[in-house]
């Protein structure tokens, strides 16, 4: 009976170890195996990609801002005296000249005090001299021709103050620009410091736009500015740097520069929101690339080159390589180290493709490779 017991229990201990000893050969070398030879066969398979060529060219140094526009000289013209409009003798978005009258309040009451004041002034004046020709004959003592004298200048400053008042009756504008919209309406009574009409001084026009302290080595009065607003797509508007802050913002690091734009269509107006390029430095030449053709590593920049198949017939290979990048110019980025001119790499499709991957060329959809590009709304 134990004998029995003992061969059973050997042949259940056999089938256990062919078992486990089976597992262990299927997962060690059968699995790998075929493992081996899927990802064989899948890395034989060539990937479609997109290629760029590596070029120099001549690249500007820039410092890239965002601005607001502010007229040169802008007021919103109103009055200093009270009284009724008269006449309007402008038009709303027209331009206007220096000294042009805008308009013009009822100064009927004013100008017939004036001329009450300026009669006055001359009665005076044919006193001071009558008693002149007295004092100088001994008829009369000085005090009599200093009285004579006070009267006189007194009713001359009065008349003075007069014609001011009527002057202010006649709202002119104080420069030359363009007007804005006006409310104000023939018959319609003004009080001091009620707002007319807007005048904007356009031509040429300020640009004010903040930069980043460590730019301010890089910035100085006449650098060439160049400016691009949303609402005038594809035209560029130039000028040059005239004023730069001397205080630096403390809570954002910043300062303030000031640039003069030529605005002779009048297109620009205040208050738009604009795009700066700040001239910075002599042009440089570097090589260049599409952004895209780049993949950003925390262990550093790489590209994968495009080598030309060993035989005749067969399929470019993708080769790894590290690269140290320079600065980006819209869909552009410099490469300072790791190319050479001429140097085709894949610009798109990098996600698919490892070292050594075959590949397949189809350049007939290209990543956007454009150094000055502007936004695009679908």
């Amino acid at each position: 009976m134990k004998s029995v017991m003992k061969r059973r229990l050997a042949i259940v201990l056999a089938v256990m170890v062919l078992l486990v000893g089976g597992a262990v050969v299927f997962n060690t070398v059968v699995k790998a195996h075929f493992i081996r030879k899927a990802m064989v066969k899948n890395a034989s398979l060539p990937q479609t990609v997109s290629t760029a060529t590596a070029e120099y060219s001549q690249w500007q140094p820039e410092i890239r801002a965002v601005g607001s526009l502010r007229a040169v000289h802008g007021v919103e013209v109103t009055t200093e005296v009270a009284g009724l409009v008269r006449a309007v003798d402008f038009q709303s978005g027209a331009d206007a000249r220096s000294g042009q009258t805008l308009v013009q309040l009822n100064a009927d009451p004013d100008i017939a005090q004036l001329k009450a004041l300026r009669a006055a002034a001359n009665l005076s004046a044919l006193t001071y001299h009558r008693d002149l020709i007295q004092y100088q004959a001994q008829a009369i003592g000085r005090a009599q021709l200093d009285t004579d004298e006070a009267n006189l200048k007194s009713a001359r400053d009065q008349e003075a103050a007069q014609a001011a008042l009527v002057a202010k009756k006649t709202i002119r504008a104080p420069f030359s620009g363009r007007l804005g919209i006006t409310t104000v309406n023939p018959g319609q009574y003004l009080n001091p410091g009620d707002p007319i009409v807007t005048l904007e001084s356009v031509d040429p026009i300020y640009v004010d736009f903040r930069l980043p302290q460590d730019d301010l080595s890089r910035v100085s009065v006449g650098q060439t500015v160049r400016v691009t607003a949303d609402a005038f797509r594809g035209a560029t508007f130039a000028g040059k740097i005239t004023s730069i802050d001397t205080l630096v913002d403390p809570s954002t690091r910043n300062l303030l520069a000031e640039a003069t734009i030529r605005n002779p269509q009048h297109k620009l107006l205040p208050g738009m929101f604009v795009r700066t390029d700040v001239e910075a430095g002599a042009e440089e030449r570097y090589l260049t690339l599409p952004q895209t053709a780049i993949t950003y590593n925390p262990y550093g920049e790489t590209v994968y080159l495009v080598r030309k198949p060993a035989k005749a017939g067969g399929h470019p290979v993708a080769l790894l390589r590290f690269v140290t990048l320079g600065p980006t110019r819209g869909d552009q980025v410099a490469v300072v180290k790791g190319l050479v001119a001429g140097d085709v790499v894949v610009s798109s499709g990098q996600m698919k493709i490892k070292n050594g991957t075959r590949l397949i060329v189809n350049n007939s959809v290209l990543p956007l490779d454009n150094p000055n590009p502007s936004p695009q709304e679908h």
